[in-house]
């Protein structure tokens, strides 16, 4: 993600897996349920399936890990 940058979801839906997200570097903020938070160099963050999440304000580059869990089948 770039500066003044937003994630954004495919679908516009939660996803339907578990995730982790480890950042790498840069900073900005994360909502999630509802709460936001300032994340950086080192925030590791879990999500469970279903909630509503994003990055926003990013004020550096920002490279984030992310990990779902059960892999993703595309079958229902």
């Amino acid at each position: 993600m770039t500066p003044g940058g937003s994630s954004r979801r495919r679908t516009g839906q939660p996803h339907a897996e578990d995730e982790i997200y480890v950042v790498v570097n840069g900073r900005g903020a994360f909502t999630a349920d509802g709460r936001t938070i300032d994340v950086g160099p080192g925030s590791t963050l879990f999500v469970p399936a279903g909630e509503d999440h994003r990055f926003h304000d990013v004020n550096e580059d920002m490279t984030v890990l992310v990990f779902f869990a059960p892999a993703y089948t595309g079958r229902p």
